[in-house]
């Protein structure tokens, strides 16, 4: 199909590509001995392939090679309602998928990332057009420095804060309370490790934490009044976000923003969050949220209820650059994340090669998301 035949609305007189998918690979890619970023790649009989991602699909399990097996067998269910059909479609995909639990879900989300990298490759336009097309050049990035800070006390976070800050980023976010104990002692070390950043990099640096769930409302409510000095821009999942009346009650007892939802599937899932306006900024992974298509609907969504989007994304670079492609014309976009540190070679897994300047990144123009796979540098770097 002619590209600009596709722009000025020529799909209606012209027959779409007769593509099929005809495979589905998975490269699990081990970033660092706590990190598998979980890739896959769709192909197709064009000799053309979309790119997806599938990391984290078993939260707090981690990934090992037993999970590796239960991913691929997953994937292989998942697929068989594509193989021979278009990667244009992706709402049949979504119809007759049976989606129950975060590895289903992740999966799902993986290949249909990949149908739209395939699909936008096809027409040879960027998947941001393929959604109603750009309105930023470039997308503010914040730097969580959760995994690159091994030496979790105030001096080590306050240590990758300032390298973070040097690296041009304008905006930090850290979990503290990682490996949670139930102790006052380790609650006011989390408190002290935001002060300490704080601290380290002055008034200018925007800073947010996440609670990842560990806090009663009593703890969350006094937590946030402590870290009031800090001036933090949100407070994140002081409790799980399917506990929304929880959540507008730590909302309205609290002065700074709330922001959650990482792991939430489909508009259903944030619908609450945004009804009763528990929370100032949804966080919708496109790893587990359902991929591109229901994430713009999450979106659009939240618009209506006048509460902003800031994409989870502590994950690889594909993750990244699907995101970038959803951020581009997002009128309630508020931030990207960018799990930094964790991988010196990260940006290089992809071609062309990831690049951030300045805290932010820019939204490219080619077919897709933009990306290829460096296949010698995912072997080199491959776990099993």
């Amino acid at each position: 199909m002619d590209r600009r035949l596709f722009l000025l609305g020529g799909i209606a007189a012209v027959s779409r590509p007769r593509v099929r998918l005809t495979s589905v690979e998975l490269w699990p890619v081990r970033a660092t001995q706590r990190t598998v970023w979980l890739l896959l790649r769709l192909h197709s009989d064009a000799g053309v392939y979309g790119l997806g991602e599938a990391s984290d699909a078993f939260g707090i399990r981690g990934t090992s090679p037993a999970n590796v097996a239960e991913m691929r067998t997953e994937l292989a269910r998942q697929f068989e309602n594509l193989r021979g059909r278009s990667p244009f479609d992706v709402e049949y995909f979504r119809l007759v998928t049976k989606l129950d639990g975060l590895l289903a879900r992740t999966v799902h989300s993986a290949l249909e990332q990949a149908m739209w990298d395939l699909a936008g490759k096809v027409l040879d336009v960027p998947v941001h057009s393929l959604l109603g097309g750009k309105i930023r050049e470039r997308l503010p990035v914040y730097a969580n420095i959760n995994r690159a800070t091994t030496l979790r006390t105030p001096a080590g976070f306050a240590a990758s804060a300032k390298r973070a800050v040097a690296n041009g980023f304008r905006a930090l976010k850290l979990a503290p309370w990682d490996n949670f104990v139930d102790t006052e002692a380790f609650v006011d070390q989390g408190i002290q490790c935001l002060i300490a950043v704080r601290e380290a990099v002055g008034e200018e640096v925007e800073i947010m934490t996440d609670c990842h769930s560990f806090f009663t409302v009593p703890r969350a409510i006094g937590v946030a009044k402590r870290l009031e000095p800090v001036g933090l821009s949100w407070y994140e999942e002081p409790v799980a976000p399917e506990r929304t009346a929880e959540t507008l009650e730590i909302r309205r007892a609290i002065r700074q923003k709330m922001a959650g939802g990482e792991f939430l599937f489909g508009v259903r899932g944030f619908e609450p969050l945004c009804r009763d306006k528990a929370v100032h900024v949804i966080m919708p992974d496109v790893k587990h949220c359902g991929g591109v298509l229901e994430m713009t609907r999450i979106a659009a969504m939240a618009e209506i209820f006048g509460v902003e989007v800031a994409p989870h994304n502590p994950t690889g670079p594909v993750s990244t650059a699907a995101s970038v492609q959803l951020c581009a014309g997002m009128k309630n976009f508020r931030t990207l994340e960018l799990q930094w540190g964790e991988a010196d070679w990260r940006g290089s897994l992809v071609q062309p090669a990831e690049r951030f300047e300045a805290g932010s990144i820019g939204v490219p123009d080619a077919p897709g998301f933009g990306i290829t796979l460096n296949e010698e540098l995912a072997r080199e770097k491959r776990m099993i």
